[in-house]
């Protein structure tokens, strides 16, 4: 059985429609990327994964269960989300960013969650700034942050949501490296991102998504390298052009 599936799913804000009939599953330990231009609905589909936002049609299924029957706290933790904007309470360090869940919705003690927390945080290489606030960090570190808030969990699968996007060039790579050695490490990984260079050594699957339609769906070397359409074939090209300026 997949561990995500998405079965004709739409989803409109207002008048304005975002997705159309979008299906795929994906499996177990498997790295699906999203791309495709800004305004094609693919932050609107990670948000419908883990119900941020309600679809309108179809139905999205978490190893088996329909998300709409998951109790909401349970499926923040089998379903975790990293953020374009970090989304780390300010007022709280990293540590307190990362226990702050793991108290509230797995009722750990202090102790537990604070050593859990430490783990986590060597884990992205960040043991030394558990007692920094985000005001302290750079981008790239609250980034880290928010993937160890989100691993902390035991999360089934995770969302990233253009996780460097909102980064300075040079803090991209930290990153990408703890993403790259979470995809090697086997944690199911439903990403968007502009990375294509990630997408093209990490992903499984790669989902091309246009108008709110799944255009095209396959592995990253045939997508890349003998995309089937041309809507597909156009963004390449647009990429390249703008990655050679």
């Amino acid at each position: 059985m997949s561990l995500l599936r998405l079965e004709n799913v739409d989803k409109s804000y207002g008048n304005e429609p975002v997705l159309h009939d979008v299906s795929f599953d994906m499996e177990r330990q498997s790295v699906e990327v999203i791309v495709g231009p800004s305004g094609s609905g693919k932050s609107t589909l990670l948000r419908c994964v883990n119900r941020l936002t309600e679809i309108n049609g179809g139905e999205i299924y978490l190893d088996g269960d329909e998300i709409h029957s998951v109790d909401e706290n349970e499926l923040r933790r089998r379903v975790g989300m990293v953020f374009q904007g970090f989304n780390l309470f300010t007022h709280l360090t990293a540590r307190d960013n990362i226990t702050l869940g793991l108290r509230e919705v797995l009722g750990a003690s202090k102790d537990e969650a604070d050593a859990k927390a430490d783990d986590y945080l060597d884990r992205v290489g960040l043991a030394d700034q558990a007692d920094s606030y985000p005001a302290e960090l750079s981008g790239g570190q609250k980034q880290r942050v928010g993937i160890a808030r989100a691993l902390a969990m035991d999360p089934e699968l995770i969302l990233f949501d253009e996780p460097t996007s909102a980064l300075d060039p040079e803090l991209i790579g930290e990153v990408l490296a703890v993403m790259e050695d979470l995809a090697e490490e086997g944690m199911t990984m439903l990403c968007v991102t502009h990375e294509m260079g990630f997408a093209r050594s990490a992903a499984s699957t790669v989902t091309f998504l246009d108008d709110g339609r799944l255009v095209e769906r396959g592995p990253p070397e045939q997508l890349f390298e003998n995309p089937e359409h041309d809507r597909t074939r156009a963004f390449l090209g647009e990429l390249n052009g703008l990655n050679n300026e």
